[in-house]
């Protein structure tokens, strides 16, 4: 039997990442609990509000963030601070399927094309790995705004 699992990310500023991360993935910011948003509501200001009418302390409110699937094909993603900054390689990334079934230069112009909306959004490139069939179709490295390295392919 299947498990459903989330992906959680150490983060020093959890909203900052989480919005990083539902602009490159085209996630969502869920609802808080009981709430019901309006169509064109903005989650995260119903959060401001959730947090304020729950009195939680405002150095508490950038804690943690969710993000989920509104397709409800992929994990959930969750942000949470930690007070120690990234201070090695990732031992696990996420590889964001940016040109599935393209090959060849048809397929590294469309990776270069994600790439540069990235970086407009904050990621930072590393590194182009040119194809090498047949063992790898080409991809490129990047880091998202704390420094966590993910792949477009």
């Amino acid at each position: 039997m299947s498990r459903h699992f989330q992906v959680t990310f150490d983060a020093n500023d959890p909203k900052t990442l989480s919005i990083f991360w539902r602009d490159v993935l085209g996630y969502v910011h869920p609802a808080p609990p009981g709430v019901e948003l309006p169509d064109g509501a903005d989650p995260l200001a119903a959060w401001d509000d959730f947090l304020e009418q729950n009195d939680v302390p405002v150095e508490q409110r950038n804690s943690a963030s969710a993000l989920v699937d509104p397709e409800e094909k992929g994990p959930r993603l969750f942000f949470q601070q930690v007070p120690e900054g990234k201070s090695a390689k990732n031992r696990v990334h996420l590889d964001v399927r940016a040109a599935p079934g393209l090959q060849g230069d048809e397929r590294m112009a469309a990776l270069e094309a994600e790439c540069d909306r990235l970086v407009a959004l904050g990621a930072k490139r590393v590194r182009r790995h040119e194809p090498d069939l047949p063992m790898s179709a080409g991809f490129i490295v990047l880091t998202d705004p704390e420094g966590n390295e993910f792949c477009l392919d």
